[in-house]
């Protein structure tokens, strides 16, 4: 996001110390509750002239990027739909447990063949 767009840092400074600092507007210059504090050092004060600054910082947005095209041809529209339709499709369940055997009974088994011929699994 940052690399596609542009913004600016405004910052104001008062003997040195920064006051206030705002982004996309600018900062606040001193007001007079500020203004009527004093430095111990006499090389800058709140009253002396000219002893404020304002600084800005500009981030310049990136132009060299290339704009996305979206063009559909009828081959990936009819893919696009068809994988959509099997996607949803495919979780959907039945409305009733369906079981094909209830119906039907187990063979009948008259005799028991492996007894009848002695055969035995080891």
């Amino acid at each position: 996001m940052f690399a596609s767009s542009s913004f600016t840092v405004n910052m104001h400074f008062c003997c040195d110390k920064l006051v206030d600092m705002a982004v996309l507007n600018k900062a606040q210059v001193c007001d007079n509750a500020v203004k009527a504090q004093t430095n111990p050092s006499k090389k800058c004060s709140f009253e002396k002239k000219g002893c404020c600054a304002n600084k800005s910082i500009v981030k310049e947005s990136g132009d060299n990027f290339q704009k996305a095209s979206f063009e559909m041809e009828n081959h990936k529209l009819i893919f696009l739909h068809t994988f959509f339709y099997t996607y949803v499709n495919l979780f959907e369940g039945l409305e009733q447990n369906i079981i094909p055997f209830r119906d039907y009974d187990p063979p009948l088994i008259p005799k028991d063949f492996q007894v009848l011929h002695e055969v035995y699994l080891i």
